[in-house]
């Protein structure tokens, strides 16, 4: 008697087959705990490529840009605003420095509406390119700006951070090989080029930011231009108030608003009293574009339509003239939440006879600056109301510090490695109650990363290739500079 007929068979072999589907599917989609051992399948692992998603956001972004143009003639200028500190005791007249005929600020308050109707009804077809959850930092670099970001992304796994990093060229051009294919991996970062997602001659120097933002994979974003780096890890602040609560946060400049009153007439916005906070300088920010992609989107039509309108509405001719202004104005306009950080940024360098030669900014810890605005203490207002907040981030702006460049000699104004008499010199030794906020020596961890940069990576960089004797010089320098303790070094510390 047969005990295995085929019917049989076949329904033990579809029985065991059905039993393997079942406890695969369970495997791979069954929540797991922390000390499960059982693996799941990523999250990116069915995703549309990256330049993929790019690719489709701007084919659906440019469109809506560009049909909602301002529609008018550029502002006329009448004069240029001048560089005032910002004084939050003293409210001041608004500049209004820019002419504007009633029919063209008509039009462009109609446009500015508009685009915003059309980015809110937008739905899936103007799909983020960012993947849900992600976090990461952005930057732009290329040319002479390429071996000073590479110093400082070195400051920032110095720093403990682990956040990944993705550097936007503005076209093939700026793309080395070398650098972006052997050394940046090596950090944690890689390059992307912005001409293969929106084409040539789209965007211009000031306008790479906002797009670098939107075209990231991140959802979570810590900026930093390529002269910046941190002196903690970044990603705490992410974690933290007040971005946690704001989505947005951003960092001073020294000046005070100068944006037109054609620009709230425009984007049907009260203007502001001058004494509500300072203009921004976003060398660093922080965004989610979960929470402010509204906002983001408004930003880049500000900056794609700012050489020829916003740029001059937002500053009118003031310091810093290009997407630094940006930002807020967006964010407001469109009622999303921010913070900006109220402890004045700190001009930082070394003493001449003429006063300070800055080299550098100093911004600060947000939720140190937080903790006291939430207790309604204002240092702008008092600086005795409360001690000041820690230094979190250098801006190393003037001149960018890279050994191919004006860094050494009087290359440039500030001369920020010449002592008075012309030898070699620490560029940061002032002011000394700044100093005392970084914590530890940070120029000369700095100078540490550049000197690793230039004489490992001498022959790496494009505008490099025709500079002899880099290595040596920046070798040279830390012979006289930081080998040895001087009697004149800096304190770092509060208690000294």
């Amino acid at each position: 008697m047969g005990l295995f007929r085929p019917g049989r068979a076949r329904s033990l072999v579809l029985a065991m087959l059905a039993l393997i589907l079942v406890c695969t599917v369970y495997l791979y989609w069954s929540p797991t705990t922390a000390s499960s051992t059982v693996s799941v399948v990523p999250s990116t692992a069915f995703e549309v490529p990256l330049a993929e998603r790019q690719k489709d956001f701007w084919k659906a972004l440019q469109p809506i840009i560009e049909r909602h143009n301002p529609n008018c003639p550029s502002p006329s200028k009448v004069g240029d605003a001048e560089g005032l500190h910002f004084d939050p005791t003293k409210d001041q007249v608004r500049p209004d420095l820019t002419h504007m005929s009633e029919e063209n600020v008509k039009a462009m308050e109609l446009a500015h509406a508009a685009y915003l109707e059309d980015i809110k009804n937008a739905g899936k077809d103007l799909k983020p390119v960012h993947t849900p959850g992600k976090r990461g930092l952005v930057s732009t670099a290329g040319a002479t700006y390429l071996p000073v970001f590479v110093s400082s992304l070195r400051m920032l796994r110095r720093a403990g951070s682990t956040l990944p990093v993705e550097v936007y060229m503005k076209d093939a051009g700026e793309y080395e090989k070398r650098v972006c294919n052997d050394v940046l991996p090596m950090l944690d970062a890689k390059c992307l080029v912005l001409s293969d997602v929106v084409g040539k001659s789209a965007i211009e120097h000031y306008q790479l930011k906002i797009f670098a933002v939107l075209f990231s994979s991140f959802e979570e974003i810590v900026w930093m231009d390529a002269d910046c780096f941190p002196l903690g890890k970044p990603e705490d602040l992410l974690d933290s108030e007040p971005f946690k609560s704001n989505g947005l946060v951003t960092w001073p400049d020294f000046w005070g608003s100068s944006a037109s009153p054609l620009y709230y007439q425009i984007s049907r916005q009260e203007a502001p009293p001058m004494t509500t906070r300072q203009s921004s300088e976003t060398g660093i920010f922080l965004v989610s574009k979960k929470t402010h992609l509204h906002a983001l989107l408004l930003a880049a039509y500000y900056n794609y339509y700012g050489p020829s309108h916003y740029f001059r509405l937002l500053t009118q001719g003031g310091p810093g003239e290009g997407d630094k202004e940006t930002f807020i104005p967006a964010a407001a306009a469109v009622g999303a939440s921010f913070y900006t950080v109220s402890e004045r940024v700190q001009a930082i360098g070394h003493s001449t006879g003429d006063g300070l030669s800055g080299s550098a900014m100093a911004q600060s810890d947000p939720r140190e600056d937080f903790a006291l605005t939430s207790q309604d203490k204002w240092r702008t207002k008092d600086p005795a109301v409360a001690p000041p907040p820690p230094i979190f981030f250098i801006h190393a702006n003037y001149p960018k510090f890279n050994p191919g460049d004006n860094v050494f000699g009087n290359g440039w104004e500030t001369t920020p490695t010449m002592k008075q008499d012309g030898s070699d010199g620490r560029a940061w030794t002032a002011p000394p109650d700044t100093l005392k906020r970084f914590g530890s020596d940070v120029e000369k961890a700095y100078w540490e990363e550049i000197k690793w940069v230039t004489c490992h990576l001498e022959s790496s960089f494009k505008s490099w290739e025709h500079k002899a004797g880099l290595c040596a010089r920046v070798e040279e320098y830390w012979h006289n500079v930081f080998a040895e303790t001087h009697n004149d070094d800096p304190i770092f510390t509060q208690d000294g």
